[in-house]
């Protein structure tokens, strides 16, 4: 059977074309809905990143203070511990009434002192240098510099004491100056003068005493116990400063 088609080939043709602009059309909405979605997608997960990097800038400022602030705090407390080693090597080993009380518990019968007087002074082969000698004595004593070096000056300190005083005779001056000698504080007991010391008496004539001067050293390594120091104090003399 024939088939005939009335439909003119213009109109087929106009209606396909029609169908596959309408085909081309929509996908090119959704191309652009997609398009659209990621756009705003994009844009939201942007913003999301930027809020998060504003809040890391933030914790990450504070956590810089928080370093700065213990970095102070760990300068201040270098400085602080700084100064209490200095305080703690600046306090005496041996107090001075402790000193005193020892000083006068040596005294011989007849014997009394006048004058006290405590220095402290850096030692002074401190900044010598030694350049004669073998190159083992040099090396010892580059070495002794080196450990020197590195103590605190407050431990190199040393402590000199001038002792003036009146007694009878001169065997006075040396027995004090030998019961000083053996003291567990003193050391380098040395008699710088001894000469005579005329006393106006109403009762008498002058009476001829000798004043002396002596120079000595308080032991670096003088470290005493309270029951040291309650013995000295409990031991200590009537004498007076003449």
């Amino acid at each position: 059977m024939l088939n005939i088609n009335f439909v003119p080939d213009d109109y087929i043709q106009n209606s396909e074309s029609r169908r596959i602009n309408l085909m081309y059309l929509v996908l090119l909405l959704v191309v652009m809905a997609g398009l659209g979605g990621s756009f705003i997608s994009i844009k939201i997960r942007q913003r999301a990143l930027d809020a998060e990097e504003e809040l890391a800038n933030v914790k990450m400022a504070k956590a810089q203070q928080a370093i700065n602030q213990f970095e102070e705090l760990q300068a201040k407390r270098k400085v602080m511990m700084k100064t209490a080693l200095t305080t703690v090597e600046l306090l005496e080993p041996v107090p001075r009434s402790v000193l005193l009380a020892s000083l006068t518990n040596n005294l011989p019968r007849g014997t009394s002192l006048s004058r006290l007087k405590l220095i402290q002074k850096e030692p002074s082969n401190r900044t010598a240098h030694s350049t004669g000698g073998s190159k083992y004595q040099q090396a010892q004593a580059e070495t002794a510099m080196s450990a020197a070096a590195s103590v605190s000056p407050e431990k190199l300190l040393e402590t000199h004491i001038d002792i003036e005083g009146i007694a009878t005779s001169d065997r006075e001056v040396a027995t004090y100056i030998e019961q000083l000698n053996s003291s567990t504080l003193l050391s380098n007991v040395t008699l710088v003068e001894s000469k005579e010391h005329k006393i106006k008496n109403d009762s008498a004539a002058n009476m001829k005493l000798r004043r002396f001067k002596l120079t000595a050293m308080l032991k670096k390594d003088a470290h005493l116990t309270n029951e040291d120091i309650k013995t000295i104090r409990e031991r200590r003399s009537e004498n007076a400063f003449y």
